[in-house]
């Protein structure tokens, strides 16, 4: 079953590296040019296992913004996000350069998004419960991703995504079939795409 995910992520993520490359260039070129700063933005995530990673992205806000403001977060109008970055989420396409990670194989194209490495606090201090959506590799897009996204708030996301290891184990590459049909028309209709403040009220 591990083999089979793994044949599936490294055969699609190729595929799509090539079909997206033009827009890979083309993004890059209108990042530049819209405000200063790298092209991708690259951060240490939690992967399988709890192993830290870095994980890959078109950099959509201002240089350093983990720093200023709402740091993790963001909210409608965030100043530190910049004109280009916003229709980059609006579309999801600053997370096309995961692909990468997919092709590298810290990722999969299917499974639990993984959290900044201080985002939940210390691995070794996680919970059995908290732990369990560790068992597989993150993945571009998840359970959780087309069930409520950036609403939902993170023991919401934690329950789904054990649920998908759950239903993962029993159901195989099938769950991530289904999950990938599922994205599609999550990203189509543009829907939570800004994350929740913890304590913030809709």
């Amino acid at each position: 079953m591990v083999i089979t995910k793994r044949i599936i992520d490294l055969t699609a993520g190729i595929v799509l590296l090539i079909l997206f490359s033009p827009f890979f260039l083309l993004i890059a070129i209108i990042i530049k040019f819209d405000s200063k700063g790298p092209v991708f933005f690259v951060q240490d995530r939690l992967g399988k296992d709890g192993v830290v990673f870095s994980m890959i992205k078109f950099r959509t806000m201002v240089v350093n913004a983990e720093q200023s403001g709402t740091g993790l977060f963001s909210y409608c109008d965030d100043p530190r996000i910049t004109r280009v970055g916003k229709y980059l989420r609006m579309m999801s396409l600053d997370e096309i350069p995961q692909i990468i990670n997919v092709i590298h194989g810290s990722m999969s194209l299917v499974g639990p998004r993984p959290p900044v490495t201080y985002e939940l606090g210390d691995y070794s201090d996680f919970t059995e419960y908290m732990k369990v959506r560790f068992q597989v590799k993150p993945g571009m897009t998840g359970l959780a991703q087309v069930s409520g996204r950036n609403d939902l708030d993170w023991n919401k996301k934690i329950e789904y995504d054990n649920l998908y290891v759950e239903q993962y184990q029993r159901l195989g590459v099938i769950e991530d079939i289904v999950i990938l049909f599922r994205t599609l028309i999550v990203v189509f209709s543009m829907s939570n795409i800004i994350e929740k403040i913890p304590g913030e009220k809709k």
